[in-house]
């Protein structure tokens, strides 16, 4: 028998190799045969899951402040980078550190210009974890400044579906804006979105995952840019499908099974992936009820979601992430749930 790890990264515990080691250790301990697969959605750790030669220099953070960041060479003219390598939340000082009115992806705009400088004429931008809301203004006028990106293919591979001007009403609340910055911050896209509509005769505001990193990926539009999803990209690098056809358990997970995973985040976009029949147990540090609810009865095949939290409580989930996964792993291998549809489980 043999199990994929198919993870992504638990969020400010361990990253989506950290993860999928975990649930191999976890798998072994029962005899089954493994494969890791770390997976990404676009958002932080896919550059480092698709590999390729670090680059690293430094530009502006998301305050302004000068910050190392990198991209990936994955062929002499292919450049692989994750905005929030320069403009993400992780860079600020926590808790007190956002600022979202202020907060800019000038950086990113050097990364990209930094990137063709070496020789890439085709890029890709994992867009996720962002400090900003900008609507990318600070990339897109980085770049320009510096010329343009005649000659580069630039694809962006987002982990959400949101628009442009739902950017800030759906996510700027997560990056730390109270109500009255909430608002500002959408008429500022708004004003910005007539901008690069005058500039460029591209409307943002229709477009799906153009929202991604607080617009930023509208903003790479307006350059040129098309939107992808940040998972289907990696699936098809890696050639996942090959993976999971050989594959008879899957298990992924995540930091928090939420809404927003049904928007396109890994654990979602896996599942669709694999049809509807094939085992799958999913890990996360907390789950919301109804989304869980939502996704087992969204497939016939066996589906089990484990909070690890609920299992091991909140500070040893957190602190001892690495155990509690191959625990996790090992409790549900030796339960009869593989053999049961989802209609059928308790």
């Amino acid at each position: 028998m043999r199990l994929l790890a198919a993870p992504d990264k638990f969020r400010g515990t361990l990253d989506a190799n950290g993860v999928a080691e975990a649930i191999v250790t976890g798998a072994h301990r029962c005899g089954w045969n493994t494969t890791i697969r770390p997976l990404s959605d676009g958002g932080e750790g896919f550059g480092s899951v698709l590999g390729g030669t670090k680059v690293a220099l430094t530009v502006a953070g998301p305050l302004g402040e000068p910050v190392v960041a990198s991209f990936s060479m994955l062929t002499p003219t292919t450049a692989v980078l994750e905005m929030a390598s320069a403009a993400g939340r992780h860079l600020l000082v926590a808790p007190q550190g956002d600022d979202p009115l202020r907060a800019s992806t000038k950086g990113v705009g050097e990364l990209i210009n930094a990137a063709v400088r070496h020789g890439a004429t085709s890029i890709t931008v994992g867009c996720g974890g962002s400090a900003t809301t900008d609507g990318g203004q600070g990339a897109v006028d980085e770049i320009l400044a510096r010329g343009d990106l005649t000659g580069v293919t630039l694809m962006v591979a987002t982990d959400v579906t949101t628009t442009f001007l739902d950017a800030a009403t759906t996510f700027a609340s997560q990056k730390g804006a109270n109500p009255r910055q909430v608002r500002a911050l959408r008429e500022r896209l708004s004003e910005l979105a007539d901008h690069y509509l005058e500039r460029t005769g591209i409307d943002v505001t229709s477009l799906p995952r153009s929202g991604a990193a607080g617009g930023l990926a509208g903003g790479l539009v307006t350059l040129g840019a098309t939107l992808c999803s940040g998972f289907d990209v990696l699936a098809d690098s890696v050639d996942l499908r090959s993976d999971v056809a050989a594959s008879d358990l899957i298990v992924t997970g995540e930091g928090h099974l939420d809404a927003t995973t049904l928007e396109g985040k890994t654990v979602w976009s896996l599942l669709e992936f694999v049809g509807p029949d094939l085992p799958i147990l999913i890990l996360c540090g907390q789950v919301e009820a109804d989304v869980e609810e939502f996704v087992i009865k969204s497939r016939p095949g066996p589906t089990k979601v484990l909070s690890l939290s609920q299992l091991f409580g909140q500070d040893r989930s957190r602190h001892e992430t690495t155990d509690v996964i191959s625990d996790a792993v090992e409790f549900a291998l030796h339960g009869d749930w593989l053999t049961q549809s989802s209609s059928t489980m308790p």
